[in-house]
């Protein structure tokens, strides 16, 4: 199955949109008071990426071996997964990694795209 996944965050929510075929589901979330006003917009963007994909997995939305085009509006965000570039902040290092097992556990083939802000959908239902 293909699906093309839109995320976005900021310091108060977190959003995702799933497309498939014909289908389209989008998500928001408040962030946990954990971290509700007290994350970049850069870090949410990671959390939203991580729940987004464990919450498709977990609503059978995505399944093992699927492919997923990841649209994402953040430069350094698209540089960390598509070229060697390291980010030195521990909590996206964390999120990250969590993200990285997820793709190789259900052996998902991924292919991250860059897009304009305007073009990301998530944003609009932040």
């Amino acid at each position: 199955m293909h699906h093309v996944f839109f995320l976005d965050g900021n310091a108060k929510k977190i959003s995702w949109i799933i497309q498939t075929n014909d289908s389209i589901i989008e998500q928001n979330r408040e962030h946990v008071e954990i971290y509700k006003d007290k994350i970049t917009n850069l870090q949410s963007k990671y959390v939203s990426l991580h729940v987004g994909l464990f919450w498709g997995i977990g609503a059978f939305i995505i399944k093992n071996q699927d492919n997923i085009k990841i649209k994402v509006d953040d430069i350094t965000m698209y540089k960390n997964f598509t070229t060697d570039k390291i980010i030195e902040d521990e909590f996206i290092k964390k999120r990250q990694r969590f993200i990285e097992h997820l793709i190789q556990q259900r052996k998902l083939k991924i292919d991250f795209e860059l897009i304009n802000n305007d073009k990301n959908l998530a944003a609009k239902i932040i």
